[in-house]
């Protein structure tokens, strides 16, 4: 008897089990997986620490600590917790010696700045202010931190005066509040008049018994910038940098005038370390947006990203130098058609390292300081949080198959090494479903790209039910790259094959591309995605074009409402998130006005025929689909009222409707959950109307 061929049985037999247990993603192991973040190296690449964000769904809440891995260590041993066990801590940085590890958290109730040895050991709190720092800088010398927190600007040299004028507020039986300018409220919170504020204060040291005072004060640096630094809502200490000689910062900001809501002037302003002197702005002749400014090693030459046009907040970042002592500027690569998302030095000053969207996905590139070379160095799915450091290169990188891995190594000959597990790592029984980026002739005959991703428990030869998903932005992307909201691996893990396509306003095509769709948001893009619809299901025959459902978010909740009156047919059912029913009032009740105002081509009194050219609220009398429809009470950028109009008209004309609502959600559904009830109310929407 052949051995060989009597064990082969058995290993099948032994194997049957585990594919029996195998399943597909699920909404709870979504929002329950372990979340990667902040890589940091020390100065001389050695150790690495990072951020680990882990969920207790029960309490729905979660906690992020610190973790440190030695690079060097020949056994390989997995990163170890650098912070205490039940502390949440966020921003980490290292100390210009790399023996210490700066960090944020609230233990104390506010947020503020503590330090711990790298080795390990026990926090000390460096900071009392009386305000929450929300971000932070450390000066090249270490002996400094410029921090931003909120304040008054009226009284924002003495953080314990916003906070007592908060206080007064909260003990006031009076709760109106008067206006007299915008913004009244942005994102998701109301403005309450304080602005980010840019401060520096000097760091303690601890005494013979290493017993560390607390600093409490602060200079304000940039009194005369009034303005948010860093940026509101999303944005970052990144907004500001410290010269080589500690002397100056850089700081980027708008300023908080009655044109805010509808500009998007961001300028570079010069300060002084000591609070001394007038802001000099370095960037005044650009009308359009400046930011992310990064000195060179001897701090002659300031690089930072700049954009075109003013009012255009999806326009190309180009790369910028510029000469501080003769104020010479120039573009790096200008031929390079691609929006740069950062810059980072190289070791020499002569290549910036950057990332950038590019035909679905998100590499990372070296740009020539001298030439404008560019280099494709690190491709495969999404890069961000890119660091360098001695030897070492750091970076995060996702896929349609993972959330953040964080890994060492890409270039200069090191090899790639993952620092921390996948997805399909981390839930060993979860199949993902295979992936492949297809193209086809859309709008104006130019190629236009999609995805198409395979049901987990896919077999050849069967047809299954589509989930047709429209990214919104609507100059974004579904490119490769993972998401914890929209994450087609969610629809896959249900049985559902799934098609995205990136329409004419997509982001990584070329900058035409992305402006195709401005002015013209229910033309251009619906061609490609009817284009794609059909290429889809003439390539992939797996695809049950009869059990289809069209779903969307934001621009995309838009277009399903658009679809929903002229291109209804193939769809089954459809699903609405937070999206555009009304352009008119769109143009009226956002916050950032510059988003509709660019986008429809002006304010809706001055060209109201723009408003109404691509508006859902025109066509309601044809719509007919099954549609569930979500919004978020907390959403400022399109506002609940948008939602409950469209529900409004489906009950009215009595289309079978639901409308899931959240009273404590943004624009973005967060809370774990909240975003489990999200994935199970929409997966039984598509259940109940295309099967599985």
């Amino acid at each position: 008897m052949n051995l060989r061929h009597a064990v082969l049985p058995l290993l099948i037999a032994a194997a049957l089990p585990a594919a029996a247990d195998a399943r597909g993603l699920e909404a709870r192991d979504l929002a329950t997986l372990d979340r990667v973040s902040s890589p940091t190296l020390s100065p001389d690449g050695r150790r690495l620490v990072f951020a680990k964000r882990k969920v207790d769904f029960a309490a729905n809440k979660s906690a992020t600590g610190l973790y440190v891995e030695d690079l060097f260590a020949r056994d390989a041993a997995p990163p170890q917790p650098l912070t205490p066990a039940g502390w949440s801590v966020n921003s980490p940085a290292f100390s210009p010696d790399g023996r210490t590890v700066y960090f944020l958290s609230a233990k104390s109730g506010s947020q503020q700045l503590y330090s711990i040895p790298a080795t390990g050991g026990t926090p000390k709190q460096l900071t009392a202010f009386a305000a929450d720092v929300g971000g932070y800088q450390l000066s090249p010398d270490g002996k400094r931190v410029a921090f931003n927190a909120e304040a008054f600007a009226d009284c924002a040299a003495d953080l314990s005066c916003s906070k007592k004028r908060m206080d007064e507020r909260g003990a006031s039986k009076a709760t109106g509040v008067v206006f007299d300018r915008m913004f009244i409220r942005h994102w998701d919170a109301w403005n309450d008049g304080r602005l980010n504020r840019l401060f520096v204060a000097t760091l303690p040291s601890a005494n013979k018994q290493g017993v560390v005072k607390p600093v409490a004060s602060a200079i304000l640096v940039g009194a005369d910038i009034v303005g948010d630094v860093p940026s509101r809502p999303f944005g970052d200490s990144g907004e500001y940098t410290w010269a080589p000689d500690g002397e100056t910062l850089v700081v980027g900001a708008r300023q908080a005038d009655a044109k805010e809501p509808w500009s998007t002037n961001f300028d570079l302003y010069r300060v002084r370390a000591d609070g001394s002197g007038a802001a000099q702005n370095l960037t005044a002749a650009n009308p359009a947006w400046d930011a992310g400014p990064v000195f060179s090693q001897d701090g002659k030459t300031l690089y930072y990203r700049a954009m075109k046009r003013p009012g255009f907040e999806a326009d190309r970042f180009g790369l910028m130098a510029l000469d501080l002592a003769s104020g010479q500027r120039r573009e790096i690569a200008p031929k390079w058609d691609r929006s740069a998302e950062g810059i980072l030095l190289s070791k020499d000053g002569k290549t910036i390292y950057t990332t950038a969207q590019e035909l679905g996905q998100l590499p990372l590139f070296g740009i020539g300081v001298d030439d404008g070379s560019v280099t494709r160095l690190i491709g495969d799915g999404s890069v961000s949080s890119v660091t360098r450091a001695g030897p070492t290169l750091a970076f995060t990188r996702n896929s349609l198959k993972s959330g953040d891995q964080i890994f060492v190594g890409g270039i200069d000959g090191a090899p790639e090494r993952a620092i921390t597990p996948s997805a399909g790592e981390m839930l060993k029984d979860v199949s993902f479903g295979e992936y492949e980026q297809f193209s086809f002739k859309g709008w104006n005959g130019d190629t236009v790209y999609g995805y198409v991703v395979k049901p987990w428990n896919y077999q050849e030869g069967q047809k299954y039910p589509v989930a047709f998903l429209i990214h919104g932005g609507p100059q974004g992307s579904f490119g490769d790259g993972w998401s914890y909201r929209w994450n087609p691996q969610t629809y896959a893990g249900q049985g559902y094959a799934v098609v995205m396509i990136d329409f004419h306003g997509s982001t990584g095509y070329g900058q035409a591309f992305t402006d195709a769709i401005s002015q013209h948001w229910g033309d251009r893009p619906l061609e490609d995605l009817q284009k794609g619809w059909a290429a889809a299901q003439k390539k992939y025959s797996f695809l049950n074009g009869d059990k289809a459902c069209a779903l969307g978010a934001s621009y995309g909740g838009f277009m399903v409402n658009w679809i929903a009156g002229n291109w209804n047919q193939p769809w089954k059912c459809l699903v609405n998130h937070d999206g555009v029913f009304d352009q008119r009032m769109m143009g009226y009740a956002t916050e950032e006005l510059w988003f509709t105002e660019w986008e429809q081509g002006g304010t809706p009194y001055a060209v109201p025929k723009n408003y109404e050219r691509f508006n859902p609220v025109n066509y309601v009398d044809k719509w007919r689909v099954p549609m569930l429809v979500v919004h978020g009470q907390q959403d400022f950028r399109i506002p609940v009222e948008q939602g409950i109009a469209a529900f409004t008209a489906l009950q009215r004309q009595g289309i079978e409707s639901k409308f899931l609502y959240f009273p404590d959600e943004n624009h973005w559904v967060l809370k774990p959950q909240n975003s489990v009830l999200w994935h199970d109310t929409v997966n039984g929407w598509l259940k109940q109307h295309i099967g599985q």
